[in-house]
């Protein structure tokens, strides 16, 4: 079990203490299951009320709500970016492959660093390159000539097509597929012609991939993924996309294809943006939002309506189909009425 001294986590963390620095963290917990040995954190004033019954050994805590607080602290400014810091030191999470397992089929071209491990059944096809200390889960498959950086880590059964680099330090949770054919076909009298997806994937650094979450490969130029970028559970990332640096996407979204995404944007959960379009650097797309025009200026973005009884919904439904009637009727009248000198 990993432990660590409040002073040394402080330390870490750039902090200050409160109390006693002696006291032995373990684990982590949030302020109202919190038990001696843990350490939890308030981030959000509206807990607050928890923190004087809480049981855990010390609390991560801004400057501005330790007044009034004499149990033991670790003080900073941010107190969940130190949760975050602090959890993964203490992280327990085990790997996704130890040492290289017999029934895995690897080709005898295939360059494999120093450290790297590879689970049960996993095949690794011609000319792939594995970084120092990669992991690949059981059930794996990397396919021919696609490179994986130092650090990167495939939990079990992800799928890797040919022509696919991925950085260093990326996580790609399981039944992720990256690099599978995008979406593109002619249509020739009524029938569907396929146009072969002779690109790749390039993913950067740093960069983790949600489970069953796909990226398709690119049509003829690459489909690309910046460092830092976060995408969660079954995200659709079309072929040709481009997501900029530290971008995060949440579960369900769907991003439509040849389009940009910008640095630091945010993505809300079953958004989607339709394809051949571009989003600003720095903008925040509220969940359930559908974007369907160019975005050029950073801010928060929201197409949704809020729930309401079925009843409700549905008469105002038709009540939205007749608003271009309504439009063209007002229109009319407002003509109709003379105007003021």
């Amino acid at each position: 079990m990993k432990s660590y001294t409040i002073k040394e986590l402080a330390q870490k963390l750039g902090a200050d203490i409160q109390g006693d620095e002696t006291l032995v963290i373990t684990s982590v917990a949030t302020l109202e299951n919190a038990e001696a040995g843990q350490l939890s954190f308030l981030a959000n004033s509206k807990y607050r009320a928890h923190l004087e019954n809480t049981q855990a050994s010390a609390v991560l805590i801004s400057p501005k709500e330790v007044d009034g607080y004499s149990g033991n602290a670790i003080i900073l400014n941010d107190p969940y970016v130190g949760f975050a810091r602090v959890s993964q030191l203490l992280d327990t999470t085990p790997k996704a492959a130890e040492g290289i397992h017999p029934s895995a089929v690897i080709h005898p071209t295939a360059k494999l660093g120093e450290g790297v491990a590879v689970g049960a059944n996993v095949v690794i096809g011609e000319n792939v390159i594995l970084g120092e200390n990669v992991q690949v889960g059981p059930g794996c498959v990397i396919g021919q000539d696609s490179i994986l950086g130092s650090e990167t880590r495939l939990w079990a059964n992800v799928t890797i097509y040919h022509n696919v680099h991925l950085g260093q330090d990326c996580i790609i949770h399981s039944g992720a597929v990256i690099g599978s054919d995008g979406f593109g076909y002619a249509n020739e009298r009524g029938q569907w012609v396929k146009i072969p997806q002779t690109g790749g994937v390039r993913i950067g650094n740093r960069v983790e991939i949600g489970a069953s979450t796909t990226v398709d490969r690119g049509a003829i130029d690459h489909t690309e993924i910046h460092d830092g970028v976060i995408l969660d559970n079954q995200v659709q990332i079309a072929h040709n996309d481009v997501i900029g640096e530290n971008t995060a996407i949440a579960g369900n979204s769907t991003i439509a294809g040849s389009t940009k995404i910008g640095k630091y944007c945010i993505i809300g959960g079953n958004s989607a943006v339709a394809g051949h379009l571009s989003v600003a650097d720095g903008t925040h797309i509220s969940g359930g939002t559908n974007v369907t025009s160019i975005i050029r200026e950073p801010g928060v973005y929201t197409s949704t309506t809020v729930a309401m009884k079925n009843k409700l919904w549905r008469r105002n439904t038709v009540r939205f189909r007749q608003l271009d009637e309504l439009f063209q009727r007002v229109k009319k009248l407002e003509k109709s009425v003379p105007t003021e000198d």
